[in-house]
Formats: C-alpha cells, structure tokens, sequence
C-alpha cells in the first residue's frame, strides 16, 4: 500500500510497509554508470535524489527527483501488475531499472511519456532473493503528471489529472469512483433533502461528509485528492513544506489499523517531500516526526559513485 502526491512545487508520497527494508536517501549523480539487465549501460545522465535500498552497489528507488524537476515513485499493484518475457524491437527494462531508466534520460513527463511508449517492462528478478515486486507508476513534473502500468493486456499510460496515486484497482476505475465525491465541499452544506424540514449546521466540516475515512487504496485515493484539492498556495518554503506532510498525514497508516494476511500490521514507514526546483528531498519516519532533509546539491553531482545518507530514526 501507498499513497503518492504531486502538488507544485513539491512531489513525495508514504511508503506503507510491515517492516524496516534498510531503505536510504540516496544521490545518483551524473556519471554514475547505471547498469541494465537487457540494455547497454548509461554512463552519464541526470543527477537524481531519493529513498532507496541500496543492493550491490545498485540504487533500487522506492521514489525520486531527477535534477531537472521530473518525479516518480513505484507504488504496490498487486493482482494486476504484469511484467513479460523479452520483445524484439522493445526497450526492455525490469521494474526496478524503470526509476533510474526514465529519471536518467527524461527532463518532463512530455519526454517521460515518449520514452515509455516504446518500453517493455521484462519480468527478471534483481537476484534469487529479491523477486520483483507489483507495482505501477507516477511520473510528476511541476505541471502534470502521469501513470505507467504494466497490465495484461500491455502497456498502458493515463494522464493523471488529480496527482495522485494509491493502489488497485487500475488506474482508470479511480478516475471514475472520484466522481462519486464531487458533492464534498470545505464550506458548509446547504439543506437539498427537504424544502419542509428545517435542519441545523450543527458543526463545522460538514461539507465534508461522506468523505470516507478508511485506510483502503479507494478511500486514500479520494482523500489525498479532496485534501490537496483545498489546499491553499504556500510562498515559503518552510509552509510549503509543512502543508505537503499535513496532506500525506492525512492517507498514513498507524500501526494496528491495517492487518495483512500473515498477521503483520502495515503502516506508513517513511512519509517524503521533494521540493523538485531545488532538489532537496525532506523524510520523516514512524517513529521520527522531526523532518530532516538532504539536499541533492550538497555532493559532487559530477561524480561516478552513488551517495548514500543513513535515515534518521
């Protein structure tokens, strides 16, 4: 499960999980060579920030900001991902290379998108003991955004109009089950049911009623939507900043509420803000609610080995 949001300025998501994957903020820099299973390696390209697992020597991203301002982040799609064998006359890319494949080439979701209609996601694990995981994309520049999955019946790409992204089902049954709410309102509600009742606005945030409040991939989706929908603008960056974690707070998993079927609970391990201008990615953890942030620029982006910033707990 996760929740991912592009607002502004501003891209990042919550990462829920069951336990602790050793993830790190993680700098790419530009000519770091970046190896593919199917494909020549890359030895230069864009410089990029975010929160990865780091395995022999790779940067496996749960989500990242390139220095040109494009975003992505890999989100759960079980039951309906669906990688394929090799394809003649296809980019052929495994989905842990598809992060550092589209960032390392693309400046906007204008190219991201081109580049994405001719690849093929190949079904090869990163080692025996780490098969693929199911997931689907969103890939944000500060004007649009969209969505790449990999289903049964191919390939396929939506423009993202909210933003946003959860988890099943399919990306188009969200942007129809959205519809459902378009009566939600920050203002109070008027009384449509009867002419003949007289009936009390008997508090504030009653606009708001129906919206549902549940921890499935639908209901986050709806609320990340509604809340960043009535978002105000923010000038600085401190408030800027403030306001995104306030909207990923308001989709995060506690621990206890969300049961799999093992008998883990799931939460909301990290919770991530990239100001995409600047490329500085802010994190705070489960059990760390002070932000902390890594600034993209601080190293050698001229440099050929990754970097690696432990989080902090």
């Amino acid at each position: 499960m996760c929740t991912a949001v592009s607002y502004g300025r501003y891209f990042g998501r919550n990462l829920d999980v069951e336990k602790n994957y050793g993830e790190c903020v993680t700098v790419t820099p530009r000519n770091y060579e970046i190896p593919f299973r199917t494909l020549p390696p890359v030895q230069s390209h864009y410089a990029m920030i975010g929160m990865a697992l780091v395995s022999e020597g790779y940067p496996l991203y749960f989500d990242a900001t390139n220095e040109t301002g494009l975003s992505m982040a890999g989100l759960n799609f079980p039951d309906n991902a669906c990688y394929n064998a090799w394809q003649e006359g296809k980019e052929n890319v495994t989905p842990f290379e598809l992060i550092p494949y589209i960032l390392g080439k693309c400046r906007d979701t204008h190219e991201a998108q081109r580049l994405s209609e001719n690849i093929n996601i190949v079904k090869i694990n990163f080692s025996e003991n780490m098969p693929l995981s199911p997931l689907h994309w969103i890939i944000s520049d500060k004007n649009r955004s969209i969505v790449i999955e990999s289903v049964r019946e191919g390939l396929k790409i939506y423009d993202n109009p909210f933003g946003v992204l959860t988890n099943n089902p399919p990306f188009p049954w969200h942007l129809v089950n959205v519809s459902g709410y378009m009566g939600l309102s920050e203002a109070a509600p008027e009384n449509r049911l009867s002419r003949k009742l007289k009936l009390d606005k008997y508090s504030l945030g009653m606009g708001a009623v129906g919206l549902p409040g549940d921890y499935s991939s639908p209901s986050r989706f709806v609320r990340a939507v509604f809340i960043k929908e009535k978002s105000p603008f923010f000038e600085s960056e401190k408030e800027g900043v403030n306001h995104f974690f306030h909207i990923l707070g308001g989709v995060a998993m506690p621990k206890g509420c969300v049961m799999m079927p093992k008998g883990e609970c799931e939460y909301t391990r990290y919770s991530c803000c990239c100001n995409i201008d600047r490329g500085i990615y802010y994190y705070t953890t489960y059990n760390n609610s002070r932000v902390a942030e890594v600034d993209m620029h601080s190293v050698n982006l001229e440099g050929k080995e990754i970097y690696v910033f432990s989080i902090e707990e």
